[in-house]
């Protein structure tokens, strides 16, 4: 190449270079008399910004209804964090060690599952859990009833048990009584092998 070639590109740049500075420095006026302008930008969706929405379902009367259904109603405008407990089935011996692991393993797999919850272990037959939302309750009650190791979820005064399982207090008394018919029965052959 030779240096008018050179000198003429090195003039082109200068001279686009000058209309992209002078572009910038252009002011738009723009006039006071605003009168006959029509602000058409702000519609329904701006003026109903940061309103609180209105609940989508309608008051119910609840002097027609019975506990359940007013606990239902009531979970229906929960909203915010949620505690409850886990009660492990009994009979299993464990160590705390055991049902804290156990606590950690549920909370990492629900986690993973996009489902805010901690679990802690309480004692050795009882995990609480603190979830985050409870419209992730169902998530919640599907996994846990899954696990082989709990027997029924508490929250508040409903209970959540698998289809058939017997109530916890329940159980227990029925554990009971056969210990007790065992005890005795052992007692009687005692007694005859005593008295022969």
């Amino acid at each position: 190449m030779n240096l008018t070639t050179l000198f003429l590109l090195f003039l082109l740049l200068i001279s686009l270079n000058s209309h992209f500075a002078l572009a910038g420095k252009r002011k738009v006026h723009i006039t006071d008399e605003l009168d006959d302008v029509f602000d058409d930008e702000e519609d329904d969706d701006w003026k109903q910004w940061g309103k609180k929405p209105a609940p989508s379902f309608a008051p119910s009367d609840i002097t027609k209804m019975d506990t359940s259904q007013i606990q239902e109603e009531m979970m229906k405008r929960h909203t915010g964090p949620v505690i409850g407990f886990v009660k492990l089935r009994l009979g299993v011996r464990r160590t705390p060690d055991m049902v804290a692991e156990l606590a950690m393993k549920w909370t990492r797999v629900l986690r993973t599952g996009a489902i805010g919850i901690r679990f802690t272990g309480v004692d050795l037959n009882t995990i609480m859990f603190n979830m985050d939302s409870i419209k992730d309750l169902e998530e919640l009650k599907e996994f846990v009833l899954d696990q082989s190791e709990a027997y029924e979820i508490k929250m508040g005064e409903q209970f959540f048990r698998r289809p058939g399982d017997l109530p916890l207090d329940e159980l227990i008394q029925k554990q009971h009584r056969e210990k007790g018919e065992a005890d005795n029965a052992g007692q009687e052959d005692g007694n005859l092998k005593t008295e022969l």
